[in-house]
């Protein structure tokens, strides 16, 4: 009994110091990765870089991470979607969308993103779900993520993304309200 309660403690501490030093500061737009945390299924580390901002709609920028101009690290969007996994893209089926560049697994990945980008990229301009409903930025890795009422999320890596889950609509709620000003602030940048 003792043991389990302490373990639990134990657990408790650990992803909740994972959470809050994982996903950066306010003032950057990448985290540093927390190698503890990211012990579990499957995120990586992650270069720090800079986003790169995109007026795609009048009443609110859309401001996309990128690293080298490539969204979502050359991850797919549409996979998915239709594939239920992220897929890496190929250079070779690409499509330019703001001053972000999309990779693509197939042609047809490509084509169904050009026709309708808002429905397959992530959503708060692929930056951390979790870190934008904290109220600042932080990187993401593709394989953190999840598909919610047809939106994708992405996370900074599988623990932030476990800790994100427990409360879903809360996060989803607290980043839709504090996203349109993070991203005017990035479009600033």
């Amino acid at each position: 009994m003792k043991i389990s309660y302490f373990a639990t403690i134990f657990t408790a501490a650990i992803v909740t110091l994972g959470l809050a030093t994982s996903c950066g500061n306010s003032d950057s737009n990448t985290a540093t990765p927390n190698t503890a945390a990211t012990a579990s299924a499957s995120p990586t580390a992650v270069k720090n870089t800079n986003p790169t901002a995109v007026k795609t709609d009048k009443a609110l920028p859309n401001v996309f991470y990128s690293e080298g101009g490539v969204a979502i690290r050359g991850t797919d969007p549409v996979a998915y979607f239709t594939q239920n996994k992220p897929v890496k893209g190929n250079p070779e089926f690409t499509h330019k969308w703001g001053n972000a560049t999309w990779q693509f697994a197939s042609a047809q990945n490509r084509d169904l993103f050009a026709k309708n980008p808002e429905k397959y990229a992530p959503q708060y301009g692929g930056f951390c779900a979790w870190a934008v409903s904290q109220g600042y930025t932080a990187s993401t890795d593709p394989d953190a993520w999840k598909i919610d009422h047809g939106k994708l999320y992405l996370n900074y890596n599988s623990a932030v993304q476990w800790g994100w889950e427990k409360d879903v609509s809360g996060n989803v709620a607290k980043g839709d309200k504090n996203w349109p000003a993070l991203a005017k602030d990035k479009d600033k940048k």
